[in-house]
């Protein structure tokens, strides 16, 4: 199988451990590449199996040339990527949370090249000849009108290509700022509302549908740590009787007892079976991992993308009862290692599965 991703990468700056920026500089930070999409298409490159492009817009200047090299080292195919005179590499800086104190997030990604570059500068139909999925999620539409009109484009031609595609739909408050007429869950969910209906399996975290979408679950707070998990399949079920191109409908379930204490676990609706699948089980009922030493969860969800695309495209994982399970245990994995690229192997993530969760040292 052929996997395509497009979106933004980024460098992302931040400083060692739990430290503040204020405690960091002047002095070291760490630098290194991230972006939804570009997270999703190196951790499947990573997993191996099938071949993964990554397709974005970047300034021609050696950080890029950097950030590309980083992408090639991991095995992602980016002769698609578009370099341009115009724009800049966006940045976005990091803090990591710890107990009590939440992580924090700091763009700065205005004038990047990605948010200048016309839809019709990617040879879209190039790009789909041999694939047979395309990822996008929300936040490349988030970053400018024209970014989101290459977004909708992308996904329109990869459908028209016979390609499966997903979307994740990460909504971004911060983000939702290039139509001063609407405020940010008004304009993401107009947006959003004409990607859809070109996609075939919607992601999504415990929020997400209540931002973008305006469907919620009853009986959850997510500021409090509580999660109604008995209805998100009712959330699924009506995310896909808007969207009824929908063959799956997939949710994140995160717990914050803390920002270094989480639980999580994930559901994945089989539409046309009308059947949630819920990952972990313990004797056949849902029970979340419990996570109590983060080490960085930024990328998490992009690496819970990874796995289910994963499995979805690979005949052992491929029930959806199974790939909710990869899915989950991968980004799992993820809130282990620094970065947001998911460098865990298939190994590992099947011995999770299987219920290897103890961190034993593997001699």
């Amino acid at each position: 199988m052929r996997i395509v991703t497009f979106g933004e990468i980024m460098g992302r700056i931040a400083p060692q451990g739990v430290l503040r920026f204020r405690q960091s500089l002047p002095g070291t930070v760490g630098f290194t590449f991230a972006g939804a999409e570009a997270n999703v298409a190196a951790s499947l490159a990573m997993l191996g199996g099938h071949d993964v492009a990554f397709v974005t817009a970047l300034p021609k200047n050696t950080i890029a040339d950097t950030c590309v090299d980083a992408l090639r080292a991991v095995g992602v195919d980016t002769k698609w990527i578009v370099r341009t005179d115009d724009g800049r590499l966006g940045l976005y800086y990091l803090e990591t949370g710890a107990n009590q104190r939440a992580s924090q997030v700091t763009y700065d990604r205005g004038g990047s090249a990605i948010s200048l570059t016309s839809a019709d500068q990617y040879d879209w139909p190039a790009v789909f000849s041999d694939a047979d999925w395309f990822h996008v999620t929300g936040i490349t539409p988030a970053i400018s009108r024209v970014a989101a009109e290459a977004a909708i484009a992308a996904a329109e031609s990869a459908k028209h290509s016979g390609l499966t595609v997903s979307c994740d739909l990460n909504f971004r408050k911060k983000l939702w700022r290039w139509d001063s007429s609407s405020k940010p869950r008004e304009l993401a969910e107009a947006t959003m509302r004409k990607l859809l209906p070109f996609v075939d399996i919607a992601i999504a975290n415990e929020e997400d549908c209540g931002d973008v979408l305006s469907i919620h679950a009853q009986g959850t707070d997510v500021h409090s740590g509580r999660l109604s998990i008995d209805h998100y399949p009712e959330v699924a079920r009506q995310v896909a009787s808007q969207f009824p191109n929908l063959a799956h409908v997939a949710i994140t379930l995160r717990e914050s007892i803390s920002a270094s204490h989480n639980n999580w676990g994930g559901m994945l609706l089989d539409v046309k079976r009308d059947h949630p699948h819920f990952a972990p089980l313990a004797d056949g009922q849902y029970c979340p991992y419990e996570i109590r030493s983060i080490v960085d969860r930024v990328g998490a969800g992009d690496s819970f993308g990874a796995g289910l695309i994963y499995s979805l495209c690979t005949e052992r994982w491929l029930s959806p009862d199974r790939a909710i399970q990869f899915a989950v245990a991968a980004s799992c994995l993820a809130h282990s290692i620094v970065g947001d690229f998911n460098y865990s192997s298939v190994a590992e993530i099947e011995a999770l599965v299987g219920g290897a969760a103890s961190g034993r040292v593997v001699r």
